[in-house]
C-alpha cells in the first residue's frame, strides 16, 4: 500500500520513532547488516518479542567479536533496492509478503536484475497467501523459504542457516566445529526446528565441552557452537556428511523425501543406516508421521519421534539434551582491576557516579560505553555517544555529568510507548503498560504495545482537545511464566491428552506452585491498581496475520475492590489459571485443527489492565464500547469498502463480540446511521440492555464464571446514571417521533445521536485517523477495538482507551470472477452480500437448517445439531455449505442461531438467510467476522425480501438427506459445488453440480 499523505515518510523522519524506535540487532559470525523488507507491524513484532540478544551474547562474547549486526527496516521494495545498489554493506535480505509497492516475488527478481549476489530469504505467516506462493509460483529465486510461527527465534534460525552454510568449511578446517545433520523438506517443520535445535545447542555446547560429553574427542577442542547444516534431500545431506564426517555431533532426519530426485518414503532409514555404518555412535533421530516406521529405526539404532505426537518440541528437545552435548559492564582501571560492575542502564547510571576518574576516562576513551550499548541495542544513545572524545570535555567531572544526564533522560524518554519491566517503583498506573517474566507478550499484547508505540511516536496521546488516547495501564504475563506453571505442575502432558474442560480446570487451578517472583511483583501491583481490571488472553498465535484465534479465548473481569488484598490476589492467580487452562479446552483444540498450527506450539500470555469506564450506582462500565475497522465487508452507497465501518454499543464491548445489537457508523459519515432507515428500525434493532461490571460482586469462589461479575443491566438503568446523556435519543409515542438527547419524557434509547450529530466528542475523527495510522503502520486493514469513558473529575481529559489493534485479512486478488452467465435455474444461491473472494470447487457436503421446521425459540437446539454435524465432517475431513436463518454467531437466539465459532469451524461456504417472518440485518460481530475473513470462509447473506439474491429451497429438500435431525439436515452431493465470489463487487453465486 502507498503511505498516505497523514502519514508520510518525512513525518517518519521527525517522529520519535526516529529515536526509539530501534530495531534489534542480531548477533552472528558472518552477517553483520540485515535489510528487513516488511511493513512496520511485522518488524516490530520481531522487536517487541526480542529477547534475541540474549539468547546469542554469550557466543559473541566467547568470539571476542566487536561488530554486533543491525538489522535494518525498510518498507518500500524500490527504497530496498536503492540501499541494496548504494550501501553494498547487507549480507542478508529478510522479505516478508506484506511490503509497501510491489509483491515479495517481485521484488527478488528485481533484486537479482540487478546483479546482486546476496542471499534473499522469504519469510511468511502460515497461511493460504503463503501456500498459494509456494505451490502455483517458482520460489527457487529465494535462497530459502521460512514460515513465521509466532516465535521471534525463526529469525535466529534464519540467520544460522545462513552463516553454518557459508562457514562450516572453514570452520571445520580451523577449529574443528562440529555439526548438526538435519533433513527436513517441510518448510512449516524446519521453521519450528532450527529455532529450536540452535537455542538448545547454545544453551548446552558449553556445560558439554566442559563435561566432555561428546562422541568425537575432537568437540573437547571447539570454541564455536556446532553449526545446522540444513539439507532437503538425500545427495544433499550425504556430502555434508562424508565432507564433515569426523565432525557430525548427530542427525535429526525425517524420513520421507527425495532420493535421486524422486520422493523415497525411506531415505531417512536408508541415509541412518549408510551413517551408522561409517559411525555407529552417531546418535541419529529419526521423525515420521507413520508409526511402523519406529520400528525400522529401532533397529537400526536410531531414535524416533513420531511427528503427529502431542509432545513432538519437548521430546525433541530432551533428545537434544540427553545427546548433544553475557554481560556486565565491568568498570576496570588501566592496570586491570575491576571497580564496579553494572547489569543494566539504571546500574550503569548509578555506577557512574561512584567510580574513579580514571576509570571512566578509560573506558570513554576506548568507545567502551557506545559498544556496549550498541551491544544492547541501545543504538541511538550509542550514537550520540560515539561521537564525543574525552579532549571536548574540560574536566572528568564534565564528562562523568554528561553521561549521567544522556542515560537519565534516555531511560526516561523510552518508557513512554514502550512495555518495561515491572518495577513497583516505576509503575505508573496511568501511563506504564509493563512485563512481568520473560518470553513472548503473545499476539494480543504485541498489537496493543505496536499501537501504544504509534501513539506515541506520532503524538496522538493529546492530539484532540480534552481528550485522552491511550493504551490502558497495566502489565503482560510473558509466555515463560506459562511454561513454569505447566512444568512445575506437571500438567503438560495431562492438558494435551485431557477430554474434559471441567476436570482441567479443577487441575489447573487447585495447582498449588506458581511462580514466587510473579506473585511479588502481581500483589505490588494489586497495591497500586485498586479499579476493576480486565484479564485478557494473549496467547502466542492470537490475533496473528492469517489465523487470530479471535474469540477462542476468553477475558474475565475483576471488580477487585475486596478489602483484603490477599483476596484479590487469590481471585486474579485463580483467573489466569483459568485462563492458562483454556489453552487446553475442547474448543481450543477444535479450533487448532482447522489450522496449520500444533497445539504444543500455543503458549499463552497474559494481559491485566485496568477497565476503562466510571462506577455508577454500583456498576463500572464506560459510556461505550466500540470496534472499528478500516474495511467495510458490507458497504452501502454512499460507502466505500475503504472508507471503514464502526459498531458501537453501551457499556462494556461484550455486546458488539457476541453479535448483539450495536450502533453503526462510518466514521467518514458519522451522520449516516447504517441500520437506521425508519423510526421501526431504531425501535427494533437500538439496544435494550448494557453490559457492566457488578462491584458488588467481590467474593468470588475458585470456580466463579466471568458472568457472575460482567452482568447485563436495562437500558433505564443507564438513564438513570446519566451515561445516556450525551448518546441517548427519546422516543415520543404520541408524535411518533424521535428526539436526540434525553430531556424530554418518552423511552430511552441509545443511538449516538447527540454526539455523531454534534461533534460533542470527536469520535469519529479520532478514529478515522488510528483507523488510517493502524493500516499504514500494519501494511494491511485492521481492526481496534475500544471504549470511551465521558465521566472524568473537573478538569481531566476525557478518555479514549485502545483495547486491541488487530491485522485484517482482506484478500487482495485482482482477477474479476464472471458470475453472469449462469441462469437462476443452474444455481443454488445468488446474492449481492457476499464476504470473500475467489473459486471454491471441493464442497460435496450441505449442512441446512429446514426453514420449514425451525422456530426461533428452538435456535439454541438447532446450534446443538449444527455443532454435531460439524464434528463429524471435520473428524471425515469434509468441507462443507452451511445454510441457516438469522445472523450466525448471534447471542441474542431470537436472532439466529447462536453458534460459536468452533461449532461451525469445518464449514467453507456459509449462507445467512433471512427469517420467513422477520428481516435480520447483517451481522459483523468482532470475533465471528474475524474468523471469517482469516479462514477465507465464503459468506453469503441473501435478503429474501429483496430481489437481490435468493436460495432455491425446492432444489435443496431434493437431494438425498444423509441423516435428518428435528430441525437440521446433512446432504452429501455426487458432484462438487461450485462457489465464486467476486469480492470487488460484493457478489457470488453457488452454482448446482
Amino acid at each position: 500500500m502507498q503511505l498516505s499523505s497523514r502519514f508520510t515518510k518525512e513525518i517518519l523522519k521527525t517522529s520519535r520513532y526516529s529515536k526509539f524506535q530501534d530495531f534489534h540487532n542480531l548477533m552472528s559470525f558472518r552477517i553483520r547488516d540485515i535489510l528487513l523488507v516488511s511493513s512496520l507491524y511485522d518488524s516490530y513484532i520481531f522487536e517487541e518479542d526480542g529477547r534475541l540478544y540474549e539468547l546469542i551474547r554469550q557466543e559473541y562474547q566467547g568470539l571476542s567479536l566487536s561488530h554486533s549486526p543491525e538489522l535494518i527496516q525498510v518498507s518500500s521494495g524500490v527504497d530496498a533496492i536503492q540501499m541494496l545498489s548504494e550501501e553494498k554493506r547487507f549480507d542478508l535480505v529478510i522479505v516478508t509478503l506484506h511490503i509497501e509497492d510491489m509483491s515479495a516475488l517481485n521484488f527478488a527478481k528485481k533484486v537479482r536484475e540487478t546483479g546482486l549476489d546476496i542471499p534473499i530469504v522469504l519469510l511468511g505467516y502460515d497461511n493460504s497467501e503463503m501456500t498459494d506462493l509456494i505451490t502455483n509460483k517458482d520460489i527457487s529465486i529465494f535462497d530459502k523459504v521460512f514460515i513465521w510461527q509466532g516465535d521471534y527465534r525463526i529469525i535466529l534460525g534464519i540467520v544460522k542457516y545462513l552463516e553454518d552454510k557459508y562457514n562450516v568449511e572453514n570452520d571445520t578446517k580451523s577449529v574443528g566445529v562440529q555439526s548438526v545433520i538435519l533433513i527436513e523438506d517441510n518448510i512449516r517443520f524446519y521453521s519450528s526446528y532450527l529455532p529450536i535445535i540452535y537455542t538448545e545447542l547454545l544453551k548446552q555446547s558449553q556445560s558439554l565441552i566442559s563435561e566432555g560429553i561428546n562422541l568425537s574427542h575432537k568437540f573437547l577442542r571447539m570454541r564455536a557452537r556446532p553449526k545446522i547444516l540444513l539439507c532437503t534431500n538425500y545427495e544433499e545431506a550425504w556430502k555434508y556428511f562424508e565432507k564433515y564426517e569426523e565432525f557430525v555431533l548427530g542427525v535429526i532426519s525425517d524420513v520421507d523425501f527425495e532420493r535421486n530426485g524422486k520422493p523415497d518414503s525411506k531415505a531417512g532409514i536408508l541415509f541412518a543406516q549408510q551413517v551408522k555404518a561409517r559411525q555407529p555412535d552417531i546418535p541419529i533421530l529419526l521423525q515420521s508421521t507413520v508409526p511402523e516406521n519406529e520400528r525400522l529405526a529401532t533397529k537400526i539404532g536410531a531414535s524416533f519421534l513420531l511427528k503427529d505426537s502431542p509432545t513432538l518440541l519437548e521430546d525433541l528437545k530432551k533428545f537434544m539434551i540427553n545427546n548433544f552435548g553475557f554481560g556486565d559492564f565491568v568498570f576496570k582501571t588501566p592496570d586491570g582491576n575491576e571497580v564496579g560492575r553494572a547489569s543494566n542502564l539504571t546500574e550503569l547510571e548509578q555506577m557512574l557516579k561512584t567510580v574513579p576518574d580514571e576509570s571512566i576516562l578509560y573506558h570513554a576513551s576506548r568507545n567502551h560505553f557506545s559498544n556496549w550499548l550498541k551491544a544492547r541495542t541501545e543504538f541511538w544513545l550509542a550514537h550520540q555517544l560515539r561521537p564525543k572524545k574525552v579532549s571536548d570535555f574540560e574536566s572528568t567531572a564534565a564528562l562523568r555529568q554528561l553521561l549521567i544526564d544522556y542515560l537519565r533522560d534516555f531511560r526516561k524518554a523510552r518508557q513512554i510507548g514502550v512495555i518495561s519491566d515491572f518495577n513497583k517503583d516505576t509503575f505508573d498506573p496511568t501511563t506504564t503498560f509493563a512485563r512481568i517474566g520473560g518470553g513472548s507478550l503473545g499476539g494480543k499484547a504485541r498489537g496493543l504495545g505496536f499501537v501504544n508505540n504509534l501513539l506515541s511516536n506520532f503524538d496522538l496521546r493529546y492530539k484532540f482537545k480534552d481528550v485522552k488516547i491511550f493504551v490502558p495501564s497495566g502489565v503482560v504475563i510473558g509466555t515463560e511464566i506459562f511454561d513454569q506453571f505447566l512444568d512445575d505442575n506437571n500438567l503438560r502432558e495431562y492438558a494435551l491428552r485431557s477430554k474434559y474442560d471441567s476436570e482441567l480446570i479443577d487441575k489447573f487451578i487447585n495447582a498449588k506452585k506458581f511462580p514466587e517472583s510473579v506473585i511479588e511483583n502481581l500483589t505490588c501491583f494489586l497495591e497500586i491498581v485498586k479499579e476493576p481490571i480486565a484479564v485478557r488472553s494473549s496467547s502466542l498465535l492470537e490475533d496473528s496475520q492469517g489465523q487470530p484465534f479471535a474469540g477462542v479465548y476468553d477475558t474475565y473481569m475483576l471488580p477487585n475492590n475486596h478489602h483484603e488484598l490477599k483476596v484479590r490476589l487469590k481471585q486474579l492467580l485463580n483467573t489466569i489459571k483459568r485462563i492458562y487452562a483454556s489453552v487446553y479446552f475442547q474448543k481450543s483444540k477444535d479450533y487448532i485443527r482447522v489450522t496449520s498450527y500444533r497445539l504444543e506450539e500455543e503458549k499463552m500470555a497474559i494481559i491485566i489492565q485496568k477497565v476503562i469506564g466510571s462506577e455508577h450506582n454500583g456498576k463500572f462500565y464506560p459510556e461505550f464500547s466500540g470496534v472499528a475497522k478500516s474495511y467495510n465487508f458490507y458497504p452501502t452507497p454512499p460507502l466505500k469498502s475503504s472508507d471503514g465501518i464502526v459498531s458501537v454499543a453501551l457499556g462494556l464491548g461484550k455486546t458488539i463480540v457476541e453479535g448483539g445489537n450495536t450502533v453503526r457508523f462510518c466514521p467518514k459519515y458519522p451522520r449516516h446511521i447504517l441500520q437506521y432507515s425508519a423510526i421501526g428500525d431504531i425501535l427494533n434493532y437500538t439496544p435494550k440492555e448494557f453490559y457492566a461490571i457488578d462491584m458488588s460482586q467481590n467474593d468470588l469462589d475458585e470456580y466463579y464464571s466471568d458472568d457472575l461479575v460482567t452482568k447485563k443491566f436495562d437500558l433505564m438503568e443507564a438513564y438513570e446514571d446519566g451515561t445516556l446523556n450525551i448518546v441517548g435519543s427519546t422516543y415520543s409515542k404520541d408524535n411518533h417521533v424521535i428526539y436526540d438527547g434525553v430531556a424530554r419524557a418518552g423511552t430511552k434509547l441509545f443511538t449516538m445521536a447527540p454526539l455523531l450529530k454534534y461533534n460533542i466528542f470527536p469520535l469519529p475523527q479520532i478514529l478515522d485517523i488510528l483507523l488510517e495510522l493502524g493500516t499504514w503502520g500494519t501494511g494491511s486493514p485492521v481492526e481496534i477495538e475500544f471504549a470511551v469513558n465521558l465521566t472524568v473529575p473537573e478538569g481531566k481529559p476525557k478518555e479514549f482507551g485502545l483495547l486491541q489493534m488487530r491485522p485484517l485479512v482482506i484478500s487482495h486478488e485482482i482477477e474479476e470472477l464472471e458470475l453472469d452467465s449462469y441462469s437462476s435455474k443452474q444455481l443454488l444461491c445468488k446474492s449481492n452480500q457476499v464476504l470473500g473472494h475467489g473459486i471454491i470447487d471441493d464442497i460435496y457436503d450441505i449442512v441446512f437448517v429446514d426453514k420449514d421446521l425451525f422456530e426461533r425459540k428452538n435456535s439454541n437446539e438447532v446450534a446443538h445439531e449444527i455443532s454435531q454435524f460439524n464434528s463429524k465432517l471435520i473428524n471425515e475431513n469434509k468441507p462443507y455449505l452451511l445454510i441457516g436463518l438469522g445472523r450466525w454467531g448471534t447471542m441474542d437466539p431470537w436472532l439466529g442461531i447462536p453458534v460459536t465459532w468452533e461449532q461451525i469451524n469445518g464449514a467453507k461456504a456459509i449462507i445467512e438467510s433471512n427469517f420467513t417472518d422477520f428481516n435480520v440485518t447483517p451481522s459483523q460481530g468482532s470475533h465471528f467476522f474475524q474468523n471469517l475473513t482469516s479462514f477465507k470462509i465464503g459468506y453469503f447473506t441473501v435478503d429474501g425480501f429483496s430481489e437481490d439474491g435468493f436460495i432455491d429451497w425446492n432444489w435443496l429438500k431434493q437431494q438425498p438427506v444423509l441423516e435428518n435431525k428435528k430441525y437440521t439436515k446433512h446432504v452429501r452431493l455426487k458432484k462438487a459445488l461450485t462457489i465464486k465470489i467476486n469480492g470487488h463487487e460484493n457478489k457470488g453465486i453457488i452454482v448446482k453440480p
